[in-house]
């Protein structure tokens, strides 16, 4: 494997030309985007060294081997074949490389994409078991001596920096380049500057720092002028071919060959030392390029390596900003419920579930009736039990069109990823929804449709500790934004859990997150609520879930088969016994449980099921209190 200096000596020498993409021209040949484009090193080799052999005869002075995302993450599964992908991926390259003879001979390259799931806070993945991700896929890749590594399309540069240190713990003096992608606005996903990421990844130790995919040519121009203000770095740039556009149910890039060349010639005279492509370029491509850039020697940018930028990652925040972020106020006048919540009063929530189908009439009367019986709140859930709804923030707005009364809107982590999440929940605050109670979600296998994937990009702890972000002004990596967001922000928590130390130790995270509030599952012991709340000790006002219980059927159905639930067996034995009058008796239960309870919380959060909110109401309505 080459080391730093080596291929410093080389960039410093002539530009290179790297080759093109790889998953795009996969997908020319029918692989679907949807399996896992680095197994087919193992399944179907000759597809891949086909590739590689087709930019190698374009003349491409660096080829790409098929690992971008060949780590345990991407790949899934319980034992993935990771250091088999990765060597095998190598093997075809380096064998591809051989066609040209040796003084002309390519460089091969290891690809290293991310880990594919965001990190914690944002995420559910801790640092320590990224860098071991990394560290594994390195290990087989360091094994299988390719010359260098590139590190490309990182969103995140916490997460690059991470992948970097893992390389240089294994081999410090490894050659490498690293490679960010940016948004049409000039920043990563997570708002770093180009900038920012030049001198971080240079200090870190790159050979050369640059950018990938995302935008074409012309999109990426701003991003190279911003780079090119770091003083004597070395900089790479790998656009996609423009824009695609779907044709006959397949993808098409717009950018010529001819188009990309002479962006590359032009890249190639304002400084950049290598020049590749990204998604949709073609050998034909890379060839044009290679035609156009030439033998030609590398453009120095003025100066000598710069100061370090103020660069702020995820785990380093400056005092001064955390002092400043804690002296930040929330205006809470708005919210009647959250005034009477905190000043002690008790509150009443009922829950609505959306409907399956697009009439919401009778809910909307639902919530009028609640209402007028003196409730405070209407919960609005996210497609309980993964059964397909109404969206709903539009329940929500629906109720709002004609009820005076607070919405608290389950967001669900099941069905979106992070991006999905920020829209929903800022369009929620455009609406006037500010209320979101912040879940995990129950799981597809357990809906109507099992076959849908879920997202779960986050979990309700990451998603709490964003949107708490947007309220003290900032973004998910914690870099000042321009407006502050007022969302009232709340926490399940499940006190019948089985492993009720797990559970405490997430409560007690999520209320770190942001959670003002939580509310419980359904509770039907008062022993267990008293000795939930004597070990879990919370510092936020605690609604307790009540559901009513139909009959001896629904109380079996929640006990073996709703995961998370309990209900003792003297209640499920009182159900038995009830007969046809069970919706009497689950309502005197609820009475009476309600009635224990009113000391020790803060509010009750009525879950009447089946949408049944009539069966709230009677229990309202003989509430003596």
């Amino acid at each position: 494997m080459w080391t730093y200096s080596r291929l410093v000596a080389l960039l410093d020498e002539r530009v290179l030309v790297m080759d093109g993409a790889m998953g795009t021209q996969l997908y020319e040949q029918g692989f679907s985007f949807e399996r896992s484009l680095d197994e087919l090193c193992l399944s179907r080799p000759l597809a891949v060294r086909r590739v590689h052999r087709d930019y190698v005869a374009a003349g491409a002075q660096v080829i790409t081997a098929n690992t971008f995302g060949a780590n345990r993450l991407r790949l899934g599964g319980e034992a993935p074949p990771v250091a088999e992908i990765n060597r095998a991926a190598i093997a075809i390259a380096r064998d591809a490389a051989s066609d040209r003879p040796p003084h002309n001979r390519p460089l091969v390259a290891a690809s290293v994409g991310p880990i594919g799931q965001p990190l914690a806070p944002v995420g559910r993945i801790q640092q320590d078991e990224a860098s071991m991700v990394f560290r594994e896929q390195l290990e087989a890749l360091i094994a299988a001596d390719p010359d260098l590594i590139i590190f490309e399309t990182f969103s995140d540069l916490t997460e690059l920096l991470l992948a970097i240190r893992a390389l240089r713990a294994l081999k410090n003096d490894a050659a490498f380049m690293a490679f960010a992608t940016f948004t049409e606005e000039g920043k990563t996903l997570l708002g770093h500057k180009p900038e920012e990421v030049v001198q971080a990844v240079l200090e870190a130790g790159a050979a050369a720092a640059g950018a990938n995919c995302s935008v074409g040519p012309q999109g990426m121009d701003e991003v190279f002028e911003r780079m090119c203000r770091v003083k004597g770095a070395r900089l790479a740039f790998v656009p996609n071919a423009g824009l695609p556009r779907v044709v006959d149910g397949r993808l098409h890039y717009v950018n010529s060959p001819d188009y990309f060349a002479q962006w590359a010639a032009d890249a190639a005279s304002r400084g950049a030392r290598a020049v590749g492509g990204c998604c949709g370029t073609t050998p034909e491509h890379i060839m044009r390029a290679v035609q156009t850039v030439g033998n030609r020697a590398p453009v120095a940018l003025p100066g000598s390596p710069g100061q370090a930028l103020n660069v702020v990652l995820r785990e380093e925040r400056t005092s001064d900003e955390s002092a400043q972020n804690a002296t930040l106020q929330q205006d809470w006048d708005e919210s009647p419920f959250e005034r009477k919540l905190m000043a002690g009063e008790f509150v009443i929530s009922v829950e609505l579930d959306p409907p399956r189908g697009v009439n919401a009439e009778r809910l909307v009367r639902g919530a009028v009736a609640c209402r007028h019986a003196g409730v405070d709140a209407i919960n609005i859930a996210d497609s309980p039990l993964a059964t397909a709804r109404m969206s709903p923030l539009a329940l929500a707005v629906l109720i709002q069109q004609q009820v005076d009364i607070e919405i608290l809107l389950h967001v669900s982590c099941r069905d979106r990823n992070l991006l999905g999440l920020l829209s929903e929940t800022m369009g929620a605050h455009a609406l006037g929804v500010k209320h979101l109670l912040c879940v995990t979600g129950d799981p597809p296998s357990v809906g109507d449709y099992p076959g849908t994937r879920a997202v779960f990009e986050v979990d309700s702890i990451g998603l709490l500790s964003v949107l708490e972000g947007l309220n003290n002004g900032r973004n998910a990596n914690g870099k000042a934004r321009k407006h502050q967001t007022q969302f009232r922000l709340s926490c399940a928590v499940n006190p019948t859990a089985e492993d009720l130390d797990l559970e405490i130790e997430r409560f007690h995270r999520k209320q770190e997150a942001g959670a003002r509030y939580a509310l419980t599952q359904p509770i039907y012991d008062v022993e267990i609520l008293e000795r939930f709340i004597e070990r879990a000790k919370p510092k936020i006002p605690l609604m307790v879930g009540i559901l009513p219980l139909r009959n001896a059927r629904h109380a079996n159905f929640i006990h073996h088969e709703v995961p998370g639930m309990m209900i003792p067996d003297h209640i499920r034995s009182r159900m038995d016994v009830a007969g046809e009058a069970g919706p009497e008796v689950g309502i005197a239960i609820a009475r009476e449980f309600l009635a224990e309870i009113r000391p020790s919380c803060a509010g009750v959060y009525l879950m009447p099921p089946f949408n049944k909110f009539e069966m709230a109401l009677d229990l309202l309505k003989n509430d003596d209190d």
